[in-house]
């Protein structure tokens, strides 16, 4: 028999859930990107902080996490004819898929705070444009 406690936390998970798929469902494709960024973060954060503790665990589906964001979100969906910001961003989220796979292979914290680097300015930069029709519709806002 299942606790209150259990079937509290169940609840909330199932609430956090379908309150991410509902912002998913009504979120511009500049938002959409914003949410993929913010995920990778969380996930590199979770796995920094989980490398210390010994969680081997969190840190491998952290960083599995990680780079499935940046392989099947990010990467996947740049439009490579949007010029060579885009090729120049497939080739980044490739390495820093790499790299993150080694973090994981090695428990390596440091990689992780440079994939941190690598990817911070594109996320600040992406946070930076504007949210108007003709941003959404640049060649930026395709290559991202």
């Amino acid at each position: 028999m299942s606790s209150p406690f259990a079937a509290r936390n169940q609840s909330a998970t199932l609430y956090a859930k379908v309150g991410l798929e509902t912002d998913v469902q009504a979120a511009s494709p500049h938002r959409l990107v914003a949410m993929l960024f913010d995920g990778v973060f969380d996930a590199m954060n979770q796995a920094a902080q989980a490398i210390p503790a010994g969680n081997v665990e969190l840190k491998n589906r952290s960083l599995s996490r990680a780079v499935r964001i940046l392989d099947e979100g990010l990467r996947a969906g740049l439009d490579l004819s949007a010029g060579q910001l885009a090729v120049d961003l497939r080739e980044l989220y490739g390495y820093v898929c790499m790299r993150l796979t080694q973090a994981n292979l090695h428990g390596d914290l440091a990689t992780i705070e440079e994939c941190q680097r690598l990817l911070s300015p594109v996320r600040e930069a992406w946070g930076a444009i504007a949210q108007t029709p003709a941003a959404l519709g640049s060649d930026a806002a395709r290559a991202a």
